[in-house]
């Protein structure tokens, strides 16, 4: 038989489309041609298909063989198309028996000895094999990372001469286990992390601030001069976080298989934690290219994005930001294209007061520090939940410290019970509340609510920065156990607007 059909997956952001990839054999003068909207690392795979094919002792068959990439207007680019298009052609050569090869997917970069390289992508590709109920020949170095993804038959495969012995019945390679180990049995075990709060002297507010963010998953602003510990105080933020389920894991860790091949698998229930550069571009940022890649900010899906010196950003690059702050996913649009990537996450920022670094010292006036603030749009600021400024230590403090701070594991503690709560109460954390869900789980009192819209008035805040301040309110409340919100939550929900109280004093210095 000279035509062989073999399955193998195409990618397209964090959708696989199955690919069927037909092979055909003719007499004629030997030739290769590969037909299918394949990129230029699709048709390379000639070349080292025939190599491998070679070196693993088999024959290539020196006919007219023509590939076809079915469905011909799906692009197809990456080196794994080469296993398939190998066992294809030894299929349809009948070098490799056909028996029951409908029920196999296939992928894989292949070495010119034939050994399997490690792809991209890797568990898209095994989620969408999942739901075809097919077995998927993966290189034994993505076997462990892709059998993460439940109910999926992964077999995996150092060379390409196995396949004979399997298929022939000499030696069935079996299905890949998943090694069990501490990460997979306790969801909620505490990571480990280097950098843990009891290496921050004072800044009890700060700290305050940060348990609330962890707590509610809420967007957060430092501000302050240099040597404060703003970006000290973000790097422990993730040691406070509660762990990923498994769901939230292998979200995170889907992305990072189409962008890299490095993911590591013993950080699998550990928050990702992102830190661009302020040069960054939009597209970094929220993803692009021709063919759309996701950005910093879907890397961060389910994790923190932290921005540092938060006005050396550009204003453009920021703005990008705010949509999808609001609905968790980026949409890339290009002519042939059209990606949505999930963007779930939590943004925690620094920034100095002014343009010098301190709010007087008498090298900036009112007007260029406020145009230095003004980099940072209004509808930017305001979706940013939690805005505090976090004061130079006073005199002593160091040499007084004692080192009985609170450690990271004992606030984490208090995290998790919190966010628990929130889950069982609504089933998301408490920045995500939807309006309709503020309604019923952020009830005021008469006297609260007039109180609160009293304050809103006074400070010149929008609904939406009315919105956060009831998200955080909620969390004050879970916090200390409280089925409801009372008086002094929201007073305390209303100190963290540090850049409204900033703006509008240097807008009364200033004048009109």
């Amino acid at each position: 038989m000279s035509l062989a059909s073999i399955y193998s997956r195409a990618r397209i952001g964090l959708d696989a489309p199955q690919v069927c990839i037909e092979i055909h054999l003719s007499n004629g003068l030997p030739a290769f041609h590969m037909v299918g909207m394949a990129e230029t690392s699709v048709k390379e795979a000639k070349n080292r298909v025939r190599s491998a094919i070679i070196n693993c002792g088999f024959e290539f068959p020196q006919k007219k063989i023509v590939v076809n990439l079915a469905p011909a207007d799906l692009p197809k680019d990456g080196g794994h198309f080469d296993l398939p298009i190998a066992v294809g052609i030894l299929v349809a050569s009948q070098q490799l028996p056909k028996n029951q090869i409908d029920d196999y997917e296939f992928a894989g970069e292949l070495a010119l000895n034939g050994q399997l390289r490690k792809i991209v992508g890797d568990i898209p590709m095994a989620m969408a094999v999942r739901e075809a109920n097919r077995q998927l020949f993966l290189p034994k170095a993505n076997a462990a990372q892709a059998s993460r993804v439940d109910g999926v038959a992964i077999i995996a495969l150092q060379r390409l001469d196995q396949l004979f012995a399997h298929f022939s019945g000499q030696q069935r390679l079996p299905l890949h286990q998943q090694a069990e180990d501490a990460a997979a049995q306790q969801v909620l075990k505490p990571p480990c992390h280097s950098a843990d709060m009891q290496d921050v002297i004072g800044q009890p507010l700060a700290k305050r601030a940060l348990e609330l963010a962890a707590a509610g998953s809420h967007n957060l602003l430092f501000i302050g001069p240099p040597g404060t510990g703003k970006t000290m105080l973000a790097s422990r933020l993730p040691g406070i976080l509660p762990a990923m389920s498994d769901e939230e894991s292998l979200q995170a860790a889907a992305i990072q298989s189409i962008c890299s091949d490095d993911f590591d698998t013993s950080r699998w229930h550990i928050r990702p934690f992102r830190a661009p550069h302020h040069t960054a571009s939009s597209a970094a940022l929220v993803g692009g290219g021709s063919t759309p890649m996701p950005g910093e900010i879907s890397l961060a899906h389910n994790g923190i994005l932290f921005l540092d010196e938060l006005p050396e950003y550009d204003r453009k690059v920021l703005d990008v930001l705010r949509e999808p702050m609001e609905s968790g996913e980026v949409t890339i649009s290009r002519a042939l294209h059209k990606t949505t990537y999930p963007a779930q996450f939590q943004l925690v920022a620094a920034m100095n007061p002014s343009p010098t670094g301190f709010y007087s010292d008498r090298r900036s006036t009112p007007e260029q520090i406020l145009r230095y603030l003004n980099k940072l749009s209004g509808p930017f600021l305001d979706r940013i939940d939690i805005q505090l400024e976090v004061a130079r230590l006073p005199k002593g403090a160091w040499n007084q410290a004692n080192g009985n701070e609170e450690s990271s594991e004992i606030i984490r503690q208090r995290v998790v019970a919190c966010r628990q709560r929130q889950l069982t109460r609504q089933g998301k954390a408490n920045a995500h509340l939807t309006s309709p869900q503020l309604k019923r789980y952020c009830r005021l009192v008469d006297d609260d609510a007039e109180f609160l819209d009293l304050a809103m008035e006074k400070l010149g805040l929008s609904t939406r920065a009315h919105h956060k301040i009831l998200k955080i309110a909620r969390t004050i409340a879970d916090l200390k156990q409280q089925t409801e919100i009372h008086r002094a939550d929201l007073v305390e929900a209303l100190s963290y607007r540090a850049m409204d109280r900033l703006i509008r004093h240097l807008t009364e210095s200033v004048g009109p």
